[in-house]
């Protein structure tokens, strides 16, 4: 299968579903990890300029772990809407060449606009794909995908509907998100935060609901004609 994660910061990914990402593509199966903004104001020292490309740079690594194919739509921070006809042209060309089976993404409801802007605006533009005469650089992809959301941060507000056991793929996933040191030496050195505690913590209590050492949790996208009767996710 080809899957397609689709977050909207450098790291959203790692934090959300790396775990799956990881088995999936161990899996034999091809990975995407598309980022739609560039992180750029994530920091109180670096510049939005300079920290752009720290962040771009640390998303390739983290994608190279899992053989993984990066892409970055380069909208800056807190400007990511779901009503702009660039993001969708984008995301709709991105789903047409990588001819995803699902996607990930974020929820409709999580912490931030961004985020849910994202949730939205992949939801139109999987749509869009399949639309002969809205042209972009690839043909229209037949197929209206299946969509999977991934937890919000911390689990909050968020009620599993699937999981995947990522026991085995633990340590990847953190290695995956320990990519991204812009964010988590900032977080540990002047917030007290240990992120990559953070994210083994909730992915231990995702295990402890489904039964399993580690776990992420998913929600299915209920949409016609989405539905399936087959399991996707491993």
């Amino acid at each position: 299968m080809n899957v397609l994660a689709i977050g909207c910061h450098p790291d959203d990914l790692e934090i959300g579903c790396g775990g799956t990402l990881a088995k999936l593509a161990d899996q034999g199966h091809t990975i995407f990890m598309a980022h739609v903004a560039n992180g750029d104001k994530g920091h109180k020292v670096i510049k939005p300029k300079e920290l752009k490309d720290i962040r771009e740079k640390e998303a390739i690594s983290s994608g190279q772990l899992i053989g993984a194919k990066v892409f970055n739509l380069n909208i800056p921070d807190l400007f990511v809407k779901s009503d702009n006809d660039h993001i969708i042209f984008e995301l709709t060309d991105i789903i047409r060449k990588t001819k995803p089976d699902f996607i990930i993404t974020h929820p409709p409801e999580d912490y931030m606009k961004d985020h849910m802007e994202v949730s939205k605006a992949v939801f139109d533009a999987s749509f869009a794909a399949t639309i002969p005469h809205y042209e972009t650089s690839y043909p229209a992809y037949e197929k209206i995908v299946p969509i999977y959301y991934m937890d919000t941060l911390a689990g909050i507000n968020f009620s599993p509907t699937e999981y995947v056991d990522i026991t085995n793929y633990i340590d990847i996933k953190i290695k995956m998100n320990n990519c991204h040191q812009s964010q988590i030496k900032w977080l540990k050195e002047h917030d007290g935060i240990d992120f990559l505690d953070f994210v083994s913590t909730v992915s231990k209590f995702r295990g402890i609901q489904s039964g399993v050492e580690y776990a992420e949790g998913f929600t299915q996208c209920q949409a016609w004609p989405r539905m399936l009767t087959e399991r996707l996710l491993p």
